[in-house]
């Protein structure tokens, strides 16, 4: 009984988190798109300058005075080299997303949005060398064919918001791939996310703003008919801004990986109507087609992903396919525990591999789950697992056995070794 009542509060909370998120999400974008077309206010520097200020405020408040989140606290020579770029990233990424309501349709901008797993996938293959499993690609498909057809088909077509709607993508999914590594070691929600990044945000944007944009603003202030009202309607799409990352907070913490997926896709179909029955814009039969063709793609992307991800121990998941037996995420910091829960290790080579390699005599110093394949994935469970904590503890004792079993010098868990070790004119050299 006291099991069932459970489960029932379960989906209602899973319903009640995903229905604020759409409401704060869909609000804002309309929100963002009423100031750049009804009140004239075209000027989206200024407007993301507005988002990070009221986001840097509110999650100050909601941190330090209702004490409703722990602080995070950050290393201050990380909060230079981690945090400040990306926040720099984060910048970029918010701008670009306002720049692209101003000059096209919110239907076309979330339809242009949805394109970014595959930027992403596309990034980490070209970029960082990740290799991903055929089906990774195959769901793609649908995702960029729906995108091209609604191009084609978009009647208020702008090839500058478009531009800026693609380059959006391309933002986030470096901000995605780079909190990863720059990130690695501080498990940040979305409120110490806003707190640490919203202040650097301001301030890499206040001066663009004001150059770029000052003198239009100074002359919107002294004509506009209802200034404070306009005003009002500005300072509380920032408020609702921040709230949105609030929510998206609770939302992760109420729902399964495949339901924050879905749901997100269909959060981008709301937006469309909503925003089609506030603005109507003019949506072809076409257009409206290849905008569902490419919800449909990211909604079997998320499928795909997460089917591999509940694979079994010891097969290749996403998000690559390794080509060597040892593949390692670029690294940020000089710490041994953040270099080491940096590491992926694909393939442990057996113990009996290694007696054949190292003779008889020598014993293979890692006890189970090292000595059969696994994989080991820099995601919060691993972090949190007792597994690390293992695999760091024996490696110290045990150095020189495993650079002599990997192979030199294709691997760059060698070079890494080497050069954790001070071992930098060894007969491994530099990879």
């Amino acid at each position: 009984m006291e099991e069932g009542k459970f489960c029932q509060w379960s989906v209602v909370r899973s319903v009640l988190a995903i229905l604020q998120w759409w409401i704060f999400n869909v609000t804002v974008i309309v929100m963002n798109k009423w100031i750049f077309q009804k009140l004239d206010f075209k000027f989206p520097l200024t407007v993301s300058c507005v988002h990070f200020i009221c986001s840097a405020i509110g999650s100050y408040f909601v941190i330090k005075i209702l004490k409703l989140k722990p602080l995070i606290h950050v290393d201050p020579e990380d909060r230079w080299r981690r945090i400040f770029p990306m926040s720099f990233v984060f910048c970029i990424n918010i701008v670009l997303g306002n720049v692209s309501l101003r000059y096209i349709p919110v239907s076309f901008m979330q339809t242009v949005k949805s394109f970014t797993p595959a930027t992403t996938v596309i990034l980490q293959w070209l970029v960082w060398r990740n290799y991903f499993d055929r089906r990774i690609w195959a769901s793609l498909v649908p995702i960029v064919g729906g995108i091209l057809l609604t191009s084609v088909t978009e009647l208020n077509f702008n090839l500058f918001g478009f531009c800026a709607a693609l380059f959006g993508c391309l933002a986030t999914s470096t901000k995605t791939i780079l909190a990863e590594s720059l990130l690695h070691g501080y498990k940040f929600d979305s409120i110490n996310t806003v707190y640490n990044m919203a202040p650097f945000a301001t301030m890499i944007l206040a001066v663009p703003a004001m150059l770029l944009e000052g003198t239009g603003v100074k002359a919107w202030l002294q004509i506009h008919p209802s200034l404070f009202s306009s005003l009002i309607i500005i300072f509380t799409s920032g408020l609702l801004a921040f709230c949105l990352n609030f929510s998206i907070f609770y939302v992760i913490h109420s729902t399964t990986a495949v339901t924050f997926n879905v749901a997100g896709n269909l959060k981008v179909a709301v937006a469309v109507i909503v925003s089609w029955l506030i603005f109507r814009n003019p949506i072809s039969a076409l257009n409206a087609v290849g905008c569902s063709v490419t919800l449909v793609g990211c909604t079997f992307y998320g499928y795909v992903r997460h089917s591999i991800s509940q694979q079994p121990p010891g097969t290749p998941r996403t998000p690559h396919t390794p080509q060597n037996q040892t593949e390692m995420l670029p690294l940020v910091n000089d710490k041994l525990s953040d270099k080491f829960s940096l590491i992926k290790l694909q393939y442990s080579p057996s113990p009996v591999a290694l007696s054949r390699r190292h003779g008889e005599n020598e014993k293979f110093p890692f006890s189970q789950p090292f000595g059969n394949p696994n994989c080991l994935y820099t995601d919060e469970k691993l972090q949190e697992s007792k597994e690390i904590d293992d695999f760091q503890g024996a490696l110290p004792p045990n150095k020189e056995l495993l650079l002599k079993s990997v192979n030199p010098p294709a691997l760059r868990l060698a070079k890494h070794l080497c050069d954790l070790y001070g071992a930098r004119d060894s007969h491994y050299g530099h990879v």
